[in-house]
């Protein structure tokens, strides 16, 4: 904890914030909160850069408008909320992201994953890994590129619109088109995972000595259907990519 302060001290602290009752000795108590988590995430980032060669973004602590708004959102203790530090990786695609966050789970013992992916939060889809140091959380979200665009679109909407947006609020046919595209991209991200199917069956095939002319035939039908899917999955994407880049940018740059 923030050198000697209690757990009861920063969840009655939190218990004020969500009432909206602070005085300035509360923000200091929250901003000396916000900043014992430094060497946490130091921690964490140094890690995933010189064992894992990735780069991470993110910030060391969430804003306190960002805590405060969250604790009105959700019945948690200040205490218990994972992201006041957090980081972010960005993959390719959902074979990349599996291959990251198995990395991060192999790098650090004491974790926690949550998958968002088949059950998404308002669209939002995402692999959290919660990495616990001593007593501080560190989320570090991991996203593919069309995860990342999603996001982008809805956090750009909910800056300039209306907040409630992130979270299933405002207005309904902007969480109509939020809702398309998230759907669009849990159905390319299954073809992503049908091509990981493909190309493992072809691997195994592949690895057989003397095979039988049927044998031969189903390896030349499983490298067919694998480069069909390939293109397909790769076309998909990108036009995927360049919608959700075109509905961010066709957005003003500030709130109107």
């Amino acid at each position: 904890m923030a050198n000697n302060i209690s757990r009861t001290q920063i969840d009655k602290l939190g218990d004020r914030l969500r009432k909206g009752d602070i005085t300035e000795a509360d923000l200091r108590l929250l901003d000396e909160y916000r900043r014992s988590f430094t060497e946490a995430y130091d921690f964490v980032v140094i890690a995933i850069r010189n064992e894992l060669g990735l780069e991470p973004t993110g910030r060391p602590a969430k804003s306190t408008t960002s805590i405060s708004e969250k604790l009105l959102r959700e019945s948690i203790r200040l205490t218990q909320v994972q992201d006041i530090a957090g980081c972010r990786l960005i993959a390719r695609e959902i074979i990349d992201q599996d291959k990251v966050v198995n990395s991060l789970r192999r790098l650090f013992k004491n974790q926690v994953v949550v998958d968002r992916r088949n059950q998404p939060s308002h669209g939002y889809r995402a692999v959290h890994v919660i990495v616990r140091y001593g007593e501080k959380l560190v989320e570090i979200q991991v996203r593919t590129a069309l995860q990342h665009a999603w996001a982008e679109l809805s956090e750009k909407l909910s800056d300039l619109v209306d907040p409630a947006i992130k979270y299933g609020g405002g207005d309904p046919k902007n969480q109509e088109v939020l809702t398309e595209y998230s759907d669009l991209i849990a159905d390319e991200e299954a073809l992503e995972s049908e091509l990981m199917r493909d190309r493992n069956n072809l691997s195994a095939l592949l690895s057989r000595d003397n095979l039988s002319k049927e044998e031969q035939d189903a390896v030349l039908a499983s490298r067919r259907k694998t480069e069909q899917t390939e293109r397909s999955v790769i076309s998909i994407r990108e036009r995927m990519l360049g919608m959700l880049r075109n509905a961010i940018d066709k957005l003003p740059t500030r709130k109107q």
